[in-house]
């Protein structure tokens, strides 16, 4: 089975590219079809998320093996797309150059059958030019999920000295070096 998916630059101007990919092949070789189909050298580290419907992020599944056993993390080349994507389960998101965060929504189009004499992957339709810098990433203020009340701050709290300059009280000497 073939996997046709349409990836789009998270960006204010339409940039997406369509791709066709064996369902069997690994998620290391969508990236390549990915680096690829949009230009970049290759040369930058790069991860998948999976998400939910609302694209929210979920778990990161990375390039090289980041963990500190080698070998106990899951990387792009030990999963299959069809392990992780399917009619159910269709968006995943994509980063690439953590430096520069170029960003990508990505969702599974179409599940079909292989084309006798097609080579996969392969780019089916590009449309929008790539920017030549990453598109800039707004974070969200989440202070609205703390109950914070100006009126109850009071800046002495923050001193840990407060109450004088014991240090015996934190099971250190004040003159340790």
């Amino acid at each position: 089975m073939v996997y046709k998916f349409r990836v789009i630059l998270d960006a204010e101007d339409d940039v997406f590219r369509d791709i066709a990919i064996l369902e069997e092949d690994s998620l290391e070789d969508f990236h390549n079809s990915i680096v690829n189909a949009f230009g970049f050298d290759g040369n930058d580290i790069a991860s998948f998320y999976t998400c939910d419907d609302q694209w929210n992020q979920d778990e990161e599944i990375s390039l090289f093996d980041t963990g500190d056993i080698p070998g106990e993390q899951k990387i792009m080349s030990d999963y299959q797309l069809s392990e992780l994507l399917n009619e159910d389960q269709t968006k995943i998101i994509y980063v690439y150059d953590f430096l520069n965060m170029w960003t990508f929504l990505i969702e599974l189009a179409a599940i079909e059958e292989t084309e006798v004499g097609a080579d996969y992957p392969t780019v089916l339709f590009s449309h929008g030019q790539m920017p030549a810098e990453a598109p800039e990433k707004e974070f969200s203020d989440s202070s609205a999920d703390f109950d914070y009340d100006e009126d109850d701050y009071d800046e002495d709290d923050l001193d840990m000295l407060d109450g004088g300059d014991n240090f015996e009280d934190f099971g250190f000497d004040e003159n340790w070096n």
